[in-house]
């Protein structure tokens, strides 16, 4: 397995694992996110690699001394791999190279089914709660 940094080519593999697993919103949404996240650091944006085949992706961001991830996702044929942990850790990895200290994820209320791989992972449940406001643009 390889974990390796996004290439302009992996986006319809990526787009396609999101599909399978939930994490689909608009085509133009998830290309404009992604398209300023990569302008921003595209180190945060990892691709993991399973017998030359895209099979995973993690995308993060950083707020000061916070990392945050999402739309962590492996193709549902290769789950049960380890990929979505190699993908975290190395994620993790660059988010300490870059003087993180503290690392944010926000997960659905809905999908409890994520939460034993994230304690898995270390992580803990906290109590907030995050309120959203869609704005026109």
């Amino acid at each position: 397995m390889l974990i390796r940094s996004f290439r302009l080519g992996d986006y319809a593999y990526i787009s396609t694992i999101w599909e399978e697993t939930g994490l689909e919103q608009t085509e133009t949404e998830t290309l404009d996110a992604l398209a300023k996240q990569l302008a921003w650091d595209s180190e945060l944006v990892m691709i993991a690699e399973y017998e030359e085949k895209v099979v995973g992706v993690i995308v993060g961001t950083i707020d000061g001394a916070r990392g945050y991830f999402y739309r962590l996702a492996v193709d549902p044929a290769y789950q049960r791999l380890g990929i979505g942990r190699k993908l975290v850790e190395a994620l993790e990895k660059r988010f300490k190279e870059k003087g993180v200290t503290r690392v944010f994820i926000m997960v659905n209320q809905d999908n409890k089914k994520v939460i034993p791989f994230y304690h898995s992972l270390g992580y803990e449940v906290k109590e907030y709660i995050t309120l959203s406001k869609k704005i026109s643009s």
